[in-house]
């Protein structure tokens, strides 16, 4: 059968678009989130409903076709694509039902954070999930998702009620703790593995207002503030959510310009709760540290906290990041931080610590496929500039960086922050979860099919 007949063939059965290499659309539909990375898949189907989902699905397992899935297309490791097969791109499938008496949200899997967010807020509803608004809740909710309701509410996998999925033998099923409880153990953490994942049902909580933003001091700082930070998380109220972040202010409005191009430790942070109640718990921040060159915590909605920084990091940058989970800082992690942070290759590269303590630690290890449910933080290091000519540049900081800090970390890593690195991170990232998650695959995707993902083979 001829590539074009081929794609004929699958154009009939769907109600999208199916995009070729012929296509005027079709540079722009294969362009990655990652300006890294340059794939050339055969061909986008862009699903418009489950029906569309089946029908390729079917046509890529009948037609030896690898595929991957793109959801919200936000994969630093570009693995929403392929080179020469099929690409499955949900994008158009961005339903949104807010049941607010329930206090229940159902997404289709093309949505990307800031349309749930755009749907529930109304509502005074929310779920731990991300820090940008341009996130797709599908590949953040398979890996696990961690945000800053996290450490009052969990992952975003442990307010996960059920999904529904087309498998690779193009059925369709739903997975919760009821139904398909082995798949649905897997799903909440094991990544796009074991099918694709058309929506997801999540439990919600009332988030309205909360107070929220940035401090920033001065890098010469940072030691005293990263010291202090590890003995107050521990104390501080899940309500609050603090990550600190290793940074440069970047040279844009709405940063005064006094501060532009200064290296900083920041802490971000996020109280869900009574802005007299917030001031309190902000109160150490701001008495027991140095003065900060910029404070920008105020009272907003959730919303404008979610989306607050994406005009800065837009489609299209060059991206190389590393991630790990860590349990401790201890000095010497510190000054190796510090070391690498006074050589950051570009304004936006960065290094971050998102606390994953507080209630996710009240989930076993082996409950849900997320196994390092003891972790303190899920640290990323990227690498990231607009400028093609320093790709090689922010990859290599980025990985000088990341060793300098592996004797200090637990081994694996979110896999949402992982680039292409090989079957052992993969088993070193779910530990003792690895051997079900085969077993799990086996039973579901035995030849497979999705394999452009973090892959587990089939035991």
């Amino acid at each position: 059968m001829t590539a074009q007949t081929t794609v004929a063939g699958l154009g009939e059965l769907l109600r999208g678009q199916l995009i070729d290499r012929t296509d005027p659309d079709y540079d722009d539909a294969r362009r990655l989130y990652n300006g890294m990375i340059d794939k050339r898949p055969a061909m986008i189907a862009r699903c418009t409903n489950v029906a569309d989902v089946i029908a390729a699905v079917d046509y890529a397992r009948d037609h030896d076709l690898l595929v991957a899935v793109r959801g919200g297309g936000h994969n630093g490791a570009g693995l929403g694509s392929c080179d020469d097969g099929l690409v499955i791109d949900l994008s158009p499938m961005k339903g949104v039902r807010v049941d607010p008496g329930r206090r229940t949200i159902r997404a289709e899997a093309g949505c990307t954070q800031g349309d749930v967010d755009h749907a529930a807020h109304p509502f005074g509803l929310a779920y731990p999930a991300g820090i940008f608004s341009t996130t797709g809740i599908a590949g953040l909710t398979l890996g696990g998702g961690h945000g800053y309701l996290s450490r009052r509410h969990g992952l975003t996998i442990d307010n996960l009620i059920e999904v529904d999925i087309v498998l690779a033998d193009g059925s369709f099923v739903t997975a919760s703790e009821t139904q398909h409880p082995d798949l649905f153990w897997a799903l909440r953490g094991g990544g796009g593995n074991f099918g694709v994942v058309t929506s997801f049902s999540y439990r919600a909580h009332p988030v309205r207002d909360v107070y929220a933003g940035p401090i920033f001091w001065d890098l010469a700082d940072a030691r005293e503030v990263m010291s202090w930070y590890r003995e107050f998380l521990p104390q501080a109220p899940e309500a609050l959510s603090p990550f600190l972040g290793l940074k440069t202010v970047p040279s844009t409005a709405p940063f005064p310009a006094e501060l532009w191009g200064r290296r900083i430790c920041a802490l971000i942070s996020c109280y869900d709760g009574p802005a007299g109640e917030a001031e309190a718990a902000m109160a150490p921040i701001r008495n027991e540290l140095p003065p900060p060159i910029l404070d920008g915590v105020t009272t907003m909605p959730y919303p404008t906290l979610q989306s607050m920084f994406d005009p800065l990091l837009p489609s299209g940058m060059q991206w190389y990041w590393k991630g790990d989970f860590v349990r401790e800082l201890p000095d010497d992690a510190i000054d190796a931080h510090l070391e690498h942070a006074a050589a950051s290759p570009s304004e936006l590269s960065l290094m971050h610590l998102y606390p994953v303590d507080g209630a996710v630690h009240r989930v076993g290890a082996g409950d849900t496929a997320f196994h390092y449910r003891d972790a303190t933080w899920s640290m990323v290091i990227a690498g990231i500039d607009p400028d093609p000519g320093k790709a090689a540049t922010v990859t290599s900081w980025a990985r000088s960086y990341w060793e300098a800090l592996r004797s200090y970390s637990m081994g694996g890593a979110y896999v949402n922050f992982m680039m292409d690195e090989g079957g052992d991170r993969i088993r070193a990232t779910y530990g003792a979860n690895y051997d079900r998650l085969a077993g799990t695959k086996a039973s579901y995707d035995p030849t497979n099919l999705f394999r452009v993902n973090q892959n587990i083979p089939a035991a």
